[in-house]
């Protein structure tokens, strides 16, 4: 009897140990995505800058703006794959983090506090999934706010000039367009991760 209640106790120790894990590993990882959609939102904002600094230019070397320009393509198509790579790691890990958790709600005996957690798990995976919401719809918008970058940098590439900008301005006003789309999905994914943060924050509040 004695051996008994020593090898529950012991698993049950294993087993917090396991979901804290768990948890501690969802928060990190929510602590990442968090960074790489701040500056993914922040790399946005420069192109666009730089896109409306060289269509807004009136006098002198269109040039340099347009460089200044082309030189933010690459950073954002990189911040567009880790968009679409941040999301499929978490798709991924997500049953794994949650399956813990699960497995400690149901071994609490006490129904209320077993409700309880279960409220606190539901809250969690929510806006775990408002996350993978919004950032699968940032990749979604992405591919039209690209290609009107890479038309805009074809278009004047060879045509730097005041008559170049007059004919792309169409193209910028639909670039202006996808980014609030874009913009607009990573902002609302970050507000779920504040939340979630929250959720899984062990400070006392």
């Amino acid at each position: 009897m004695k051996k008994h209640i020593t090898l529950t106790l012991a698993l049950m120790t294993l087993m917090a140990y396991s979901t804290q894990a768990d948890q501690e590993g969802l928060a990190a990882s929510i602590k990442q995505a968090r960074e790489e959609a701040t500056m993914t939102a922040s790399q946005l904002t420069a192109t666009l800058s730089a896109l409306n600094t060289l269509v807004g230019q009136t006098k002198g070397d269109l040039n340099p703006a347009f460089q200044a320009f082309r030189a933010e393509i690459p950073k954002t198509q990189n911040a567009a794959a880790a968009t679409h790579a941040r999301l499929e790691t978490m798709s991924r890990e997500k049953a794994q983090y949650f399956a813990e958790w699960q497995k400690a709600i149901d071994g609490i005996n006490n129904n209320s506090l077993q409700k309880k957690a279960q409220k606190r798990l539901k809250t969690a995976s929510e806006h775990y999934a408002e996350v993978e919401a919004d950032l699968a719809k940032a990749g979604e918008k992405f591919r039209p706010f690209l290609s009107d970058l890479a038309d805009v940098e074809k278009a004047l590439s060879m045509d730097v000039t005041a008559r170049g900008i007059k004919n792309i301005k169409s193209v910028v006003r639909s670039a202006n367009w996808n980014y609030n789309s874009v913009a607009g999905s990573i902002n609302s994914a970050l507000k779920e991760m504040d939340k979630l943060e929250k959720d899984l924050s062990s400070q006392a509040s």
